[in-house]
């Protein structure tokens, strides 16, 4: 249980999210205020994991007994006013299996309140009812509504749809043409009183230069006995209303069926962080994907490959991480793989020249996995998965996208103006933050492990790989300065050389299969990038004292986005350091006891700091490390995980 008043309501909160498979969510913090545009109750994909709309916001809520009338909620509006007083009364709050509440009203009465998302359907269920007995206590509840895309904001306006359709006992309400409707399934009694509730303030928004004011419509009010039964509150998006109940069930024996069902379900993983790692799983067409991170991402090619290994690999769940490898592998063009689907449209972006490589490294730890499992690997789905990475090698020594291609050292050349092809991929208007254009160093280490992988099955890729293999150390390592530059060839010039100290060149030491550096040079590279990157919470993008250097991570757009690798801290790159820190002590059992004992506590404590059983995507370079942007964060997770179940073990 985590006491909501340890750090006091100023505190910026704790935030917890509840993921339905299908790239939709219900989301919220601690305290019940909403600081972003994203939280909300009933907020759904309708083409999955995408084209995403925010249904239900949130509900004001008071309790009536003959010792007054209590507020169970409260609300940010305008210039500092938050009402009403109801987080005030928060005794308790627990994230598991699901969030509960527990609120301590002034007469004595005990009330909990308990949200969770039914897996695989859009719908919610909010449940209260009395810890203590009471002859008399009235619930009031007035939902706050809006059907709007998940990125944008509602304003008052005369065309929201408020009376709502009566249907088999339940409330439907069409708030605009072409929105899902919302269909409301309770054992209350609903007084229409429709209303405009103004100028709510979302300051998790407005700390990030953006528009943080929205108007939400309040259709009318529930009435729930509470000292006769419990109190059922279902919402379901239009097409997921039998979730909620069959015809003639009641909402008290839906909501028993879907808690009994979500407790059986969440009870079979096998801990907390595989329990975690499941919200990112998400159904993308006949297949599955991984969402990049919550609230505000969908599904990235690059994030997904990447966090496949510790979401699905590390956790023993092969069937998911094949349906994921064949749902991308159907999307390879000329040797790539997309970098993301928009939320709008059907043309997918193409700007990532590693997303392809992290294929090749996904599909053959899963090959590798499965095989040590005797899990079966069907040899129809087997032979597409080594067609798509045949298709990305022979794209790439060919020359494809965006100048990608074969160097004749063997070396993966990559970059174009005004793209952004790497991790770092920062982009404002025309502004590329780190274009890193020519040869970055963490790409070589996926193309030659990429080459050395596919060489068990064509000696082609093994001569191209001791080509490159040779080249890599020779163009890239400064032994006056001790590690590895981060670009050579830059914008394609032969020679000319970025030595920037980031944090790309552990990759040719940890975090994939094959080290490309051994020994003293490796052992220099781990120890100068543990003394300028290292942070509780994970790498540095930047060291200080380099040009460019971003302490905090702030601001407008602008800024912020100028500092996203600029310094700010990335927790996923955890994973490849700690890797190779215990590589160059001979991965012996001690250096692992050592490792776990250094680098993870940090990590896990943060498990109960922000996105609550999750790990955020950055943090501040300078302390405190403030956690920033998504709480939740795909890659993250999976590393910390795969540092647990896999490096570590």
């Amino acid at each position: 249980m985590i006491n909501p008043h340890d750090e006091g309501l100023a505190a910026k909160p704790a935030e917890w999210i509840e993921a339905d498979g299908l790239g939709g969510f219900a989301s919220g913090t601690v305290s019940g205020v909403r600081t972003r545009r994203y939280h909300a109750l009933l907020l759904t994909a309708r083409r999955p994991p995408t084209d995403r709309f925010v249904l239900v916001n949130g509900f004001d809520a008071w309790l009536d007994t003959p010792g007054g009338s209590f507020a169970l909620s409260s609300q940010a509006y305008g210039r500092d006013v938050v009402s009403p007083d109801g987080a005030t009364r928060i005794a308790a709050f627990a994230s598991g299996p699901w969030p509960q509440w527990t609120f301590q009203l002034p007469d004595g009465t005990r009330i909990e309140q308990q949200i969770f998302v039914p897996h695989g359907a859009s719908a919610v269920a909010i449940l209260w009812r009395l810890v203590d007995p009471k002859p008399l206590a009235l619930l009031r509840v007035r939902p706050f509504l809006s059907g709007r895309d998940y990125h944008a904001l509602q304003h008052e306006n005369g065309a929201f749809g408020f009376a709502p359709e009566r249907r088999d006992g339940r409330l439907v309400w069409h708030a605009y043409d072409g929105v899902p409707a919302v269909i409301a399934h309770s054992n209350g009694d609903y007084t229409h009183a429709p209303l405009w509730y103004r100028d709510f303030r979302y300051d998790d928004e407005l700390a990030r230069g953006l528009d943080g004011r929205e108007d939400l419509a309040a259709p009318g009010e529930l009435r729930f006995d509470l000292a006769a039964r419990e109190a059922v509150l279902l919402f379901a998006a239009e097409g997921h209303e039998a979730v909620i109940g069959a015809a003639g069930e009641r909402p008290v024996d839906a909501a028993a069926r879907l808690r009994r069902n979500e407790r059986e379900r969440r009870a079979s993983f096998a801990s907390p962080l595989a329990r975690a790692a499941d919200a990112y799983v998400v159904k993308r067409g006949e297949g599955l994907t991984l969402v990049a991170g919550y609230p505000w991402f969908a599904d990235w090619g690059r994030d997904t490959l990447i966090a496949l290994r510790g979401l699905c690999l590390a956790t023993g769940r092969l069937d998911v991480a094949r349906m994921i490898l064949l749902e991308w592998a159907a999307s390879v063009s000329e040797g790539m793989l997309p970098n993301r689907f928009p939320d709008r449209g059907e043309t997918p972006e193409f700007n990532a020249v590693d997303a392809s490589l992290w294929f090749v490294i996904a599909v053959s730890e899963w090959i590798a996995a499965a095989e040590r499992a005797g899990f079966p690997v069907a040899l129809e789905k087997s032979w597409r998965l080594e067609s798509a990475v045949d298709a990305i090698l022979a794209g790439y020594e060919k020359g494809t996208r965006f100048g990608i291609r074969a160097d004749a050292d063997g070396l993966l050349a990559a970059g174009a103006p005004g793209v952004q092809l790497t991790w770092m991929d920062a982009k404002v208007g025309d502004w590329v933050v780190t274009p890193r254009s020519g040869k970055p160093v963490e790409v070589q280490a996926l193309w030659i492990n990429a080459l050395l992988l596919t060489g068990v099955r064509s000696e082609h890729w093994c001569v191209l790989a001791r080509r490159a293999t040779a080249a890599f150390e020779a163009r890239f390592w400064d032994d006056e300065r001790g590690f590895l530059a981060d670009v050579v060839d830059v914008d394609h010039e032969s020679g000319r050389v970025d030595a920037s100290f980031r944090p790309n060149q552990i990759f040719a030491v940890g975090g994939l299969p094959f080290a490309l550096l051994s020994g003293e040079r490796a052992r220099r590279v781990v120890d100068a990038v543990e003394a300028r990157l290292l942070t509780p919470l994970g790498l540095r993008s930047l060291a200080p004292g380099e040009a460019g250097y971003t302490p905090h991570y702030e601001g407008d757009v602008r800024e912020r986005d100028g500092a996203y690798h600029q310094g700010t801290v990335w927790p996923w790159l955890m994973g490849p350091f700690v890797e190779a820190w215990v590589r160059v002590r001979g991965s012996t059992a001690e250096a692992k006891r050592e490792a776990r004992a250094r680098f993870l506590p940090a990590l896990v404590a943060h498990l109960d700091a922000a996105g609550l059983g999750h790990v955020s995507e950055i943090a501040d370079a300078e302390s405190p490390h403030t956690p920033r942007g998504c709480p939740f964060q795909a890659w993250s997770l999976a590393e910390l995980i795969r540092l647990d179940r896999v490096v570590l073990a």
